[in-house]
């Protein structure tokens, strides 16, 4: 979750590091510090709380060096305070860490024993500990750092820089992300792309287990049992002009406008002539019987509307199950069954988990994912690519909709390959999708209605949303972004589940918003909702014209969407339930982009 950024250069290190931090706080946001070796010395600069902090501590007492490293953190271990922040250092050595040393207690018992004194409450400190202690033994950086990697147990990524060594820098990974960039006499390590898209577009990622020796002219790289390894460059399409905010307030709001262009990019790539046609697969389409979904988050929601059209069109059965239950059920799976994944960044810890057990009970795995280059695509037998560009707002929004217009798309191509769809309906279907970008810039250019619904929720303590069929995942996701930037409590529901308990927290302080286009399941909802009207509940309608007309008698708002096939909906859907939180969060002044508590990958347990 945290982000990591460093360079050995020929110019000024802080200024680069808290450029890369700046484009890194949507990973964490606790705290941060940078740390440069000054004529040979470590010194850092710390601060709690967000990065402006840091950045006026350095600009009140200027960090010089050409070789640095910096950290955004989202705490773990310890509270989010200044002492805990990263990096850690002792005279020889300092490091920034992302992930969790497991085995962090029984290490600290040790080097304590062995004489090291400890400053902080972080597990991260004692790999600074343990490195000084073997590097007072006589051991240069080099060994050093192979000695305390083969020691370290869980999940990390590790910069770390040495007192009198001013071009050199060594990273480490096992179980979360890091790459190296590649300059002209200057190289980087960042915990993704982002931190580097303004000074490099050249990079190499880490495989589990590797560790690197970079110093200005290049890096030699380590697999897990310190074999030299070679490990290819790639080029990344990300540019620093390409994570700005423009003229938006908010990078969510300047992510929710992008809704059509990222929907539209998906179709243009997934449709060919209007058919369904997927990249090049290593396994027939044809021969799968039964699929095993997992996720986390809004990815987990996205899979919940696939397990809708994959059951319901494709007519082949999924177990759907969030990536952090599944992992422990260790549940018994036939060989030669589908495992699908979704996750925006490909690093997410517990998909990665599932997606490894799904390996190990002999599953093929298809991915859905946004990062080409992440740990979850190498380990995959295919990938499915959202192709949604950087999404920094931590809330996801156009990451969102890629993903369900990829498994829209995919769940006709397995029903084409299956040959239970015939080709009549496939292009309804189609077609029904290609209309989705246009209607989604009608509703982000008409959002007037949106914003007066944001006055009435924002007053509120408790709101309900209810869907069914492909949109009760949307009501799931309306109400998780919600709670997750406005701090309004929020629950999502199958409308039909409503009367079997939740019905009865409705009263008149209680939004019930209503997700429920025209089509097959329309009168269930609207029965549904009359049930929570008669209650007293202040029923707020996201419907089409015809909806709307039939429910205008218990509405208390109406949000008009266009009309569009049942089929696409969930998608089209889930941009107005995302604009909703949008305004509210802005209307109660919290922080739309960070919101407290939040990360935007999730890269630990």
């Amino acid at each position: 979750m945290c982000g990591i950024v460093g360079v050995v250069g020929g110019g000024q290190a802080a200024p680069l590091l808290l450029d890369g931090l700046q484009r890194l706080e949507y990973r964490g946001y606790d705290s941060s510090g940078i740390a440069t070796l000054v004529n040979g010395h470590i010194e850092r600069r710390r601060a709690e709380g967000k990065l402006k902090n840091l950045t006026a501590v350095q600009a009140a007492s200027p960090l010089a060096g050409t070789t640095g490293i910096g950290h955004t953190r989202w705490a773990t271990h310890g509270a989010p305070t200044e002492g805990n922040a990263h990096p850690h250092a002792t005279a020889r050595v300092a490091v920034v860490h992302n992930g969790i040393i497991e085995n962090f207690l029984a290490l600290r018992a040790e080097l304590e024993a062995a004489g090291q004194t400890f400053s902080s409450e972080t597990d991260t400190e004692v790999v600074a500990q343990l490195l000084d202690l073997l590097l007072t033994q006589g051991l240069d950086p080099v060994e050093a750092a192979k000695t305390a990697f083969a020691k370290l147990e869980g999940a990390y990524a590790l910069a770390l820089i040495f007192a009198g060594h001013p071009e050199l820098m060594i990273g480490a990974q096992r179980g979360a992300p890091l790459a190296v960039g590649f300059g002209e006499a200057e190289m980087y390590l960042g915990s993704d792309a982002l931190a580097l898209a303004p000074l490099t577009r050249e990079i190499a990622y880490l495989e589990d287990g590797d560790w690197a020796v970079v110093n200005r002219e290049g890096a030699i790289f380590y697999d897990q049992n310190n074999n030299p390894v070679t490990r290819a460059k790639k080029l990344t399409a990300l540019t620093g002009a390409s994570i700005g905010k423009g003229n938006f307030r908010h990078f969510m709001e300047k992510e929710l406008h992008e809704h059509p262009v990222v929907i539209g990019d998906v179709l243009h790539r997934m449709l060919d002539n209007g058919v369904a046609a997927l990249p090049g697969l290593p396994f027939d389409l044809a021969a799968v019987k039964r699929i095993t979904l997992s996720a986390c988050g809004s990815a987990f929601y996205a899979g919940l509307t696939a397990k809708f059209w994959l059951e319901n069109v494709s007519r082949v059965p999924v177990e759907a199950d969030v990536a952090s239950e599944f992992r422990y059920r260790t549940p018994p799976m036939d060989a030669g069954g589908l495992g699908l994944l979704v996750s925006q960044s490909g690093e997410t810890a517990d998909t990665l988990a599932a997606l490894r057990y799904m390996k190990s009970e002999g599953q093929t795995i298809l991915s859905v994912l946004n990062v080409p280059e992440s740990s979850m695509a190498r380990e995959s037998d295919a990938v499915l690519e959202t192709i949604a560009g950087p999404e920094i707002g931590v809330a996801s929004t156009k990451a969102f909709t890629a993903q369900l217009t990829v498994l829209a798309v995919f769940a006709l191509a397995l029903a084409r390959a299956k040959n239970v769809i015939s080709p009549e309906e496939e292009a309804r279907l189609t077609s029904a999708l290609l209309e989705v970008p246009a209607k989604a810039a009608e509703i982000l250019s008409h959002d007037e209605p949106i914003k007066n619904l944001a006055k009435r929720i924002a007053e509120a303590r408790d709101v309900l949303y209810l869907g069914r069929g492909g949109c009760f995942p949307i009501a799931l996701e309306g109400a998780l972004k919600l709670k997750e930037i406005s701090y309004i409590h929020a629950e999502g529901y199958a409308a039909g589940e409503m009367k079997h308990g939740p019905i009865a927290l409705i009263d008149k302080s209680v939004p019930v918003i209503a997700i429920c286009p025209s089509g097959p399941l329309f009168e269930k909802t609207a029965s549904n909702l009359q049930e929570a009207a008669a209650r007293g509940g202040q029923i707020v309608v996201f419907s089409d014209a015809a909806g709307a007309e039939k429910l205008r008698s218990i509405a208390a708002e109406t949000i008009l969407l266009p009309d569009i096939d049942p089929f696409a909906a969930p998608i089209l859907y889930a941009i107005p339930v995302q604009m909703l939180a949008y305004h509210v969060a802005v209307l109660k002044g919290t922080d739309v982009d960070q919101p407290r508590n939040l990360a935007k990958s999730v890269t630990v347990e």
